[in-house]
């Protein structure tokens, strides 16, 4: 699934193409169809992101919400028109590109309040500016759940996924079953400033990059990662895999229905 990073370089890309300017909305697949004929014609105002959620807004109540989910995705391009292809359940089309949307979860026209609801569920996204990292620590200072099952949950943190949870915590050293509890504000701290880092140079590259300089093929001499995810990881799906740093095998386990992964050296138990 995308994690946050993605959404937003969406929200960017959009609003690059097609804000305060008129555009025509179809449902090729038709599934959309109703919504669509609302919005035909409207001005597309902005687009913004929040966690895993996209949104594009047409003015007072008339937002549509995407979650792209597991198999959800983007496709855009320049004017001419090419006729769809797949299920494209929303088109819309601008003075000089189109965007096609196929597979999302998610594809509704909400209003205010019920976008406002919506974002009320979510946690603080690293990626917004109004967000308010507190909410989240309430959260996880009480909490007898395993940091690396909090850092997954939405309602605590909005859009962070697989990737950035297991990187962000072996950067860190943190041992991935600590109960948030036991956590400690100090580490919070350090653990929110890395996300905010780290997923906005996701948005500027459009990939995950979380190895440190100092780490990188180029200066230690090791081989590139080649993996269809791109960038350089320390554990993500490097399971029996030696540590960058200490040569350990890469640890992995089933969280919460994920796969988690982690070097049991330097992410030792405290």
């Amino acid at each position: 699934m995308p994690e946050g990073h993605t959404l937003h370089r969406l929200a960017r890309l959009h609003g690059d193409l097609f804000a305060g300017t008129e555009v025509r909305v179809r449902s090729p697949q038709g599934r959309f169809a109703a919504s669509a004929e609302l919005l035909d014609g409207l001005v597309f105002e902005r687009a913004e992101a929040h966690g895993k959620h996209l949104f594009h807004h047409y003015g007072p109540d008339r937002i549509v919400h995407v979650h792209l989910g597991l198999y959800g995705t983007f496709t855009e391009a320049e004017l001419p028109l090419a006729e769809p292809r797949g299920q494209v359940r929303m088109r819309v089309i601008g003075r000089t590109h189109w965007a096609d949307l196929r597979g999302p979860t998610k594809c509704e026209l909400l209003t205010d309040a019920e976008v406002a609801a919506l974002r009320g569920r979510l946690g603080p996204d690293p990626l917004r500016a109004d967000a308010e990292p507190d909410r989240a620590w309430e959260r996880i200072s009480r909490s007898r759940t395993s940091i690396a099952a909090l850092l997954m949950d939405q309602k605590v943190l909005a859009g962070v996924g697989n990737v950035y949870r297991a990187e962000v915590l072996f950067r860190h050293g943190i041992p991935p079953l600590t109960p948030g509890r036991a956590l400690g504000r100090e580490r919070w701290e350090l653990i929110w400033a890395d996300l905010v880092e780290l997923m906005a140079d996701g948005v500027r590259v459009g990939r995950i990059d979380t190895v440190r300089p100092e780490h990188l093929p180029e200066v230690t001499g090791r081989a590139p990662r080649r993996d269809r995810h791109g960038g350089e990881v320390y554990v993500y799906r490097r399971a029996g895999m030696p540590c960058l740093l200490c040569g350990t095998p890469v640890a992995m386990t089933d969280l919460v229905g994920r796969k988690l992964y982690w070097c049991p050296t330097c992410q030792a138990e405290d």
